[in-house]
């Protein structure tokens, strides 16, 4: 017996000569380590082919494949379609007051029946109250109640260019014209019809999107 065999120990663990008994690990403890391994690379493999099947029906893929092309998915934003205009009243249904803030005698009158003519309804035809008289230098202006701003007054601008257009407290329907220093005559009527057409159908604004981008 060797002096390295422990005491009580012989047979095949008996030690001889230089050679030691080789202790290997039992196989049972690697063959668990393997399974363990693979059940883990196994859920890992289910959890990631789930994901990719929810990307699938939830549209996901979609979104992917679409920012790898470059591009980006564009989420609709509020409607920015412009208002409809008001619609303009007729020459007719226009009341028009003419006024003269001119030195020039018999302006007003001469521009009344002019007006008449193409067809506004004529008021009151004298000279400029006191607020206005000789003291419009331009070549008129439009005065009428804040209602007329956007109707009864762009119509009768069509009949003459360069008037200054100005908003009162008054609650009738009714518009003055104040001829100023600058005055020389009306607009020629086809130039007013063809600025009359254009102002009864303005042409559309181009429409704005405001959607966002999901990038």
């Amino acid at each position: 017996m060797s002096m390295l065999t422990p005491p009580g120990m012989g047979g095949e663990y008996r030690i001889t000569g230089a050679k030691y008994p080789r202790m290997r690990r039992p196989r049972g403890r690697r063959r668990i380590v393997l399974a363990v391994v693979a059940s883990a690379m196994a859920v890992g493999l289910i959890g990631w082919g789930t994901l990719q099947l929810i990307d699938v029906f939830t549209g996901g893929g979609k979104a992917t494949a679409a920012s790898s092309r470059g591009h980006c998915a564009t989420r609709p934003g509020p409607s920015t379609e412009p208002a409809a205009p008001k619609a303009l009243p007729k020459p007719a249904q226009v009341k028009v007051n003419v006024f003269n803030a001119t030195p020039r005698s018999g302006l007003a009158k001469d521009v009344a029946a002019e007006l008449k003519k193409r067809g506004f309804t004529i008021g009151k035809v004298d000279n400029a109250p006191k607020a206005y008289d000789k003291k419009v230098k331009g070549t008129g202006v439009l005065l009428g109640a804040k209602t007329a701003t956007d109707t009864a007054l762009p119509v009768l601008g069509t009949q003459l260019a360069g008037t200054e257009s100005r908003a009162d407290a008054r609650k009738g329907g009714e518009v003055d014209l104040i001829l100023g220093d600058k005055f020389k005559d009306l607009a020629k009527k086809e130039d007013a019809d063809k600025a009359l057409a254009v102002l009864a159908k303005p042409k559309p604004a181009p429409s704005t999107s405001n959607g966002k981008k999901d990038c």
